[in-house]
């Protein structure tokens, strides 16, 4: 029986789903074909800040202590940063900053963390790490201007709560780190947005303490941050892991938890930043590659926008070398593209998503119509996915149906123009194409190409009937299926003279 979806506005879409996204390593938007992919995404989503590590590491090499004459002294070198900042605004997106790691130069230990070595240790000296921060955020207001950078929340450090992130796991440590951190930001502008603890899942107890220490010490706090991941211990194989996931719902228990935690604290009415979530937290796992994945993320980008203030996907591209430089265009890794620029399905679960209207008109287990402000309505429809099978399936065992009874055009309205774009096991599935061409690590142009336009939808258009101001849609889901239906009532402008039988030149 098909659901009846109401004429009146049950609220507005938000855009946490889009407020930002993650990206690998800070130094890696120096690249051209980094730049391509953020582009591209740009075109088709529209992110509106971008988040990633090491922004104060070595590779971007700000921190460079010398000698002068017996004298210790630093300079601050921000070429690199003036670089990648200003290809990040030309392509419409602004920085989230997050402050790490450790120059090493200035750090107090020699732990550090992925492949590229960013160091997790306190700093020797947090008088030269205040200076660092301010002469950093002060480098940027100067030359993109306070109002700009009052735009961007700047998050102090990552996952604080996890040893290979912060030595020891200290909160102590870290509290002082957040408290040096935030008023040096402040000091610079006391209207700039700092926060965190950026926190990963599990550890909410660090919220509740994080608020005793900043309300208690009367330090600056804008924001909260943590991230939200559902997979569980990894199943390690040669490049690459397999891990069990637990339902999609999960994640947006995980949203709620911080505003739950810090109800009746001075934090209660601040902003919350998931700043990085995904199902699994590695990049080596190939469930990130799948339709399944778009059909397991739908429900949370179409829900979570109720919950916090933003939800950002870790991350837009495969660019991405915490645990190495990947071996194989597809490899399990975060991104919504692969290198090369290969749409994955949650690619344009995304890019879906960004074409629909803010007025939500219903919402449910498999679907979100939404209506925008030239009366299109869009359905974004998606199979319910099993995650307790050996292999992922639909939760129907089979096909999925959709039935929607959509408030379209007036009553003097007689039809509607639908257009469906469709992403499933075979339609707009390069991993699938993929592996049909046997898995080449590296693929020849030609291959690519073939990966790039299989990467595509799947699009259909068909006319429907408007009856009484409704049009009644039936929708039949494949597995792992998302599909995005659009209807616009239709103006019927055809010429009285026009008569198709005649197409051929024949008299009638």
């Amino acid at each position: 029986m098909a659901i009846v979806v109401s004429d009146r506005p049950s609220g507005r879409l938000t855009e946490a789903w889009r407020f930002c996204v993650g990206t690998g390593r800070f130094e890696l938007a120096l690249r051209r074909d980094y730049q391509d992919s953020l582009a591209l995404i740009q075109r088709d989503i529209g992110f509106r800040h971008i988040r990633g590590h090491g922004l104060l590491s070595d590779g971007v090499g700000i921190y460079q202590p010398y000698e002068y004459r017996g004298a210790r002294q630093v300079r601050y070198g921000f070429g690199y940063v003036d670089q990648v900042v200003d290809a990040y605004l030309e392509l419409g997106i602004r920085p989230f900053l997050e402050l790490g790691f450790m120059p090493s130069a200035l750090a107090s230990g020699d732990q550090t963390v992925f492949w590229w070595q960013g160091n997790v240790t306190p700093p020797r000296s947090f008088a030269e790490w205040a200076e660092l921060v301010r002469a950093t955020v002060g480098h940027l207001v100067d030359r993109y201007g306070l109002d700009e950078v009052r735009t961007w929340p700047i998050e102090v450090w990552n996952e604080p709560n996890l040893k290979e992130f912060w030595r020891d796991a200290d909160p102590e440590a870290y509290h002082h780190l957040y408290e040096v951190t935030a008023h040096a930001v402040k000091e610079v502008d006391a209207a700039l947005q700092v926060g965190g603890p950026a926190i990963s899942p599990g550890s909410d107890e660090w919220l509740v303490r994080f608020a005793e220490f900043v309300t208690d010490r009367s330090v600056p706090v804008d924001f909260v941050s943590r991230h939200a991941y559902t997979s569980g211990p990894a199943q390690h194989v040669p490049f690459g892991v397999h891990q069990t996931l637990q339902p999609a719902g999960h994640l947006l228990e995980q949203f709620a938890q911080p505003r739950q935690a810090l109800a009746g604290s001075a934090l209660a009415g601040l902003p919350v930043h998931i700043t990085e979530f995904n199902s699994s937290y590695r990049p080596d796992n190939p469930i990130h590659d799948t339709a399944f994945h778009a059909a397991y993320l739908a429900p949370v980008l179409a829900h979570g926008g109720d919950l916090v203030d933003s939800f950002s996907y870790w991350t837009f591209s495969d660019m991405f070398e915490e645990v190495g430089v990947p071996t194989s265009l597809f490899h399990g890794g975060f991104g919504l593209l692969t290198h090369r620029q290969v749409k994955k399905p949650t690619y344009h679960l995304y890019a879906f998503l960004a074409r629909m209207g803010d007025e939500i008109l219903a919402r449910g287990d498999d679907h979100l119509v939404t209506r925008d402000a030239g009366g299109r309505v869009s359905v974004l429809a998606w199979a319910p996915v099993d995650v307790t099978q050996p292999y992922p399936s639909p939760a129907s065992g089979g096909a999925h149906r959709v039935q929607l009874s959509i408030p379209v055009g007036t009553a003097q309205t007689t039809s509607a123009a639908m257009v469906r774009s469709t992403v499933n096991e075979e339609a707009g599935n390069a991993w699938t194409a993929w592996a049909e061409l046997g898995r080449p690590r590296s693929p020849r142009p030609a291959q690519l190409d073939t990966l790039r336009e299989l990467a595509e939808p799947v699009r259909g258009h068909r006319s429907l009937p408007i009856v009484g101001g409704r049009v009644e849609l039936d929708l039949t889901l494949s597995r792992h299926e998302v599909s995005l239906v659009e209807i616009t009532a239709v103006a019927d402008e055809t010429p009285p003279w026009w008569d198709e039988s005649r197409l051929l030149g024949h008299e009638r």
